[in-house]
């Protein structure tokens, strides 16, 4: 296929690649703007160098938010508010005098992983990234599935108990929050330094890793019978700690002990890709918008 020019948005930074002979090549990062026309700027500047060096055919976007295809508009909420509810796709496609496809950063990770990553032998999938908080995707027959409103795959929604949702508790994040709260004469701890006190025997900080555990497996039991899906990836936290999927298979495990029909043993496993996804997901998803440019 031709070479195509990737871009992926994010709040503090935003990533630049060039897609040639099936690998990423000329990858760079630039801190992201703060207005929308030093945005323009940046990314039209990007994309002619593209142009004169590699003759790329397009260019595939990752963004945040929730992503309208047909009108080209990020709709919802992000870090960059100067993106949104306008129809953006549009206007760098005419700025950029190229094709232009734009995705959800979650969905693009997720396509990524159905592309060339932990999905590739699968038609379907669930993909569930753990960060700040929690953001998935729905692949269902190789294709994403966006929902009515644009939120399929925000599984980070998932109600844990009469008042806390899977973003709230379910996260590295949330662990560190708890587990601070709860010693205040001591130095604020971030997620990561409460996992390796844990895994040191602090009882407290096992507690507080449990609490996220246990809401992980949770949601991820819940998206199997409600979704079926032949795998769930998880991303994000657990690439980070290897101890976090083995627990949360254990945790998934008890619930079905106690579910007694539940026949179905959800098959769980890592992400492939990390600082790549989103750039490859964005490759997948210009050849899907258009079909006449062929991976």
């Amino acid at each position: 296929m031709q070479s195509l020019g990737v871009i992926d948005i994010g709040g503090t930074t935003i990533k630049f690649a060039v897609w040639q002979d099936q690998q990423l090549v000329a990858k760079t990062k630039v801190t992201t703007p703060t207005t929308l026309a030093e945005f323009y700027t940046l990314l039209t500047t990007q994309v002619a160098q593209m142009k004169r060096d590699y003759q790329i055919a397009g260019v595939g976007i990752s963004s945040p938010g929730a992503v309208n295809k047909a009108t080209g508009i990020i709709e919802g909420a992000s870090a960059l508010p100067y993106i949104h509810n306008f129809r953006i796709q549009p206007e760098l496609q005419r700025r950029f005098e190229l094709p232009v496809s734009m995705e959800n950063d979650a969905n693009c990770a997720a396509l990524a992983e159905l592309a060339d990553g932990a999905g590739k032998q699968v038609a379907s999938l669930c993909f569930l990234i753990v960060g700040t908080g929690v953001g998935g995707s729905v692949i269902v027959n190789h294709q994403i599935w966006h929902g009515a409103h644009l939120f399929g795959g925000e599984f980070g929604f998932t109600l844990m108990n009469d008042h806390q949702i899977l973003s709230e508790v379910g996260t590295a994040v949330a662990v560190a929050k708890r587990y601070n709260a709860s010693h205040p004469a001591q130095p604020e701890l971030d997620g990561q330094a409460v996992f390796e006190l844990a895994a040191k025997g602090d009882t407290d900080a096992q507690a507080e890793v449990q609490v996220m555990v246990r809401a992980l497996a949770r949601a991820i039991y819940n998206l199997q019978y409600s979704f079926d899906p032949e795998l769930i990836v998880m991303g994000g936290a657990v690439s980070n700690n290897p101890h976090l999927l083995p627990a949360t298979n254990d945790e998934i495990e008890k619930l079905r002990a106690t579910v007694k029909i539940a026949s179905i043993k959800p098959d769980v496993v890592a992400c492939h890709f990390t600082d790549e996804a989103n750039l490859r997901g964005a490759v997948v998803d210009f050849c899907q918008t258009y079909l006449d440019i062929q991976k």
